[in-house]
């Protein structure tokens, strides 16, 4: 599975080139209690605010459950869940992180998660009663994010399960800031983010999923000045 749109892999590779080589130790103190400057303290906050959210949509007793975490980072969602009894695939595009979440994996949990280099779309499908997507997504335009979804959702159980996952919002402050950042050399900031109006998210879920009995069933943003992203729930009836 994955996609091949014009769109779709030229940033994935971009973003494959600068989390495994560009900030792969950038985002390993980041996400770690190491100090790190006040903008990235903000983000680092808000990441942990939007997991924490991500966390409470999830059961709180996942023994038993199949759990997709499709663009897993440095692991922690991955073994947040495992902690809750999940069978976690965990896949990133970085094998730097990849190999930086299998080091922060608890050897109790070691046997619960599989960890797997390559493009988040590329999961087995059928099977998984859950799929998180954190901030996997915040880097690509409306349509691929629709397609993405399509994608992921063909990974599910096919019944009571549910997608979580999150995108860019579309608001003048972060379209402010988005212009703001290519003015600076591209080797000095990270792959573009593409904020994306929640209402055009929700038209393309409608007209692609509407069928197959999808509906959002909750949203939730956070925004800590550095930070912006918004969660969405799609649930299968």
């Amino acid at each position: 599975m994955g996609m091949q749109s014009d769109t779709y892999l030229p940033r994935r590779e971009e973003l494959e080139q600068y989390f495994d080589r560009t900030a792969a130790r950038t985002w390993e103190q980041l996400t770690s209690e190491a100090p790190v400057s006040r903008v990235r303290q903000t983000v680092r906050a808000g990441r942990e605010s939007m997991r924490a959210c991500l966390l409470d949509w999830l059961p709180e007793d996942l023994d038993g459950k199949r759990v997709l975490d499709a663009g897993c980072g440095t692991g922690a969602l991955a073994i947040a869940v495992a902690e809750r009894g999940a069978r976690v695939t965990a896949i990133d595009i970085s094998a730097s992180l990849i190999d930086v979440a299998v080091k922060r994996t608890p050897d109790a949990l070691k046997e619960q998660i599989t960890y797997r280099v390559g493009d988040m779309l590329g999961a087995e499908a059928g099977g998984y009663d859950h799929i998180v997507s954190m901030d996997s997504l915040i880097h690509y335009p409306a349509n691929d994010i629709s397609d993405a979804i399509d994608a992921l959702l063909r990974c599910t159980n096919g019944t009571s399960a549910s997608l979580l996952f999150t995108f860019a919002p579309r608001t003048p402050l972060l379209m402010l800031m988005k212009q703001a950042g290519r003015l600076f050399p591209r080797g000095d900031r990270s792959p573009a983010i593409e904020p994306v109006a929640e209402s055009r998210l929700r038209e393309l879920i409608g007209a692609s999923q509407s069928s197959r009995g999808v509906r959002v069933s909750r949203t939730h943003r956070v925004d800590t000045r550095f930070y912006k992203s918004q969660a969405m729930e799609l649930v299968l009836a």
